[in-house]
């Protein structure tokens, strides 16, 4: 059967674009097209498309807008199409807090041209969220405590034109965090809540894909300022959009989190985001950065990550896999477990795609299977 796909956009180029790419793609059939935001939450409802891609400038009613009315109406994984710069990161994060799956870079170039290579980019895609995308992943629950504090949105019918979204405002971090690093504090773990001590570790590493911009932030915002080991973030990302990314985390987190540059020191309390494009390797306290092979798939790659990991920290490591498409991590992870490093993974019922977790799991390297909102406490009474 195929997928059917609703398009909704403003720009009738776009709309014909799209469908003259994806025309001779079987097994994926345009059903409908909306011209913004209000239309599209009335198709949703009537016509019960499998996948929606989403512009988010549009009239009447914007993207975004559109985007949380049918997340509470009717949930439907959702593509946001979003422009490569940083306020187009910025509102394209903002989609994924409020429960889009993934996105699109919309460039119009691209569509001009047409060809094989982005009709394989947009069906696969498509493809790849219709058929592992996880209806039931509570993703709401998941959202930042800036996107909490937004009105509830509703779509009267006198409303106007909506062409700019505005910047939220982050929420105040309390407490501050430490000039220099704290006293660690004695944890125990009961022997009924099934926990094993760890052994040392020195840093602790999470790879991620698709839904780990939103995953990465319910773990990161639970950590408190005396955590006390380096963190290295591996997510699937645009390279104009890590620093955006890197921006909204350090805000919203007590951690520091910041954009990883080469010869980066690693330092207790600190996350440090792979820039997108690149490949962040460790080095013995400190990072390397470096320009992203083409033959590599993924720029960051958590196997490539995950493997100067096992080398230069041979059983006192920690790598996180979470939420996302693929089984970027696997490799990696079984270098780790070579070394004696402990590997976890997000559980099947919190993942917004259950793919590289999976790849995890069906290689029996993950010594525990956690769900998401679980991570962050087991993380601070373990790891110490």
């Amino acid at each position: 059967m195929a997928i059917r796909l609703l398009v909704v956009d403003d720009s009738t180029f776009f709309q014909k674009r799209i469908s003259e790419i994806l025309k001779p793609v079987a097994d994926i059939q345009i059903i409908g097209f909306a011209n913004n935001g209000r239309e599209a939450i009335e198709k949703v409802e009537s016509l019960k498309p499998d996948v929606v891609t989403m512009d988010y400038e549009m009239p009447v009613m914007d993207g975004l807008t559109a985007l949380r009315n049918i997340m509470k109406l009717k949930p439907t994984p959702v593509l946001m199409f979003s422009s490569l710069t940083y306020d187009g990161a910025r509102v394209t994060l903002d989609a994924l807090d409020a429960g889009a799956v993934d996105f699109l870079p919309k460039n119009f170039e691209d569509l001009q041209r047409g060809g094989d290579k982005i009709r394989n980019v947009l069906s696969d895609k498509i493809k790849s969220v219709a058929k592992y995308y996880n209806r039931s992943a509570p993703s709401l629950s998941y959202t930042s405590p800036a996107a909490k504090a937004s009105p509830t949105i509703e779509a009267p019918a006198t409303r106007t034109v909506e062409r700019s979204i505005p910047e939220r405002k982050a929420p105040e971090r309390v407490p501050p965090r430490p000039t220099t690093k704290q006293p660690e504090e004695k944890a125990e773990v009961s022997a009924s809540e099934g926990s094993t001590r760890l052994k040392p570790v020195d840093v602790v590493l999470i790879g991620t894909s698709t839904g780990g911009p939103v995953a990465l932030q319910k773990v990161l915002t639970e950590l408190p300022p005396t955590f006390s080991k380096p963190i290295i973030l591996i997510q699937h990302m645009p390279a104009s959009f890590t620093s955006a990314f890197a921006e909204r985390l350090d805000k919203l987190c007590r951690i520091s989190v910041k954009l990883a540059q080469d010869g980066d020191v690693l330092k207790p309390g600190q996350a440090l985001l792979a820039p997108g494009g690149q490949q962040l390797m460790l080095d013995r306290g400190k990072v390397r950065v470096v320009d992203g092979d083409n033959r590599v798939n993924y720029r960051p790659c958590v196997d490539i990550t995950f493997a100067s990991a096992a080398k230069h920290y041979p059983g006192k490591a920690l790598g996180i896999v979470l939420t996302g498409m693929g089984s970027d991590g696997k490799d990696g992870a079984a270098l780790m477990k070579q070394t004696g490093c402990s590997i976890w993974a997000q559980d099947q019922k919190t993942c917004v795609i259950y793919g590289m977790p999976m790849a995890i799991a069906k290689a029996n390297l993950a010594d525990a299977i956690l769900p998401l909102h679980e991570i962050a406490g087991k993380l601070i009474k373990e790891v110490r």
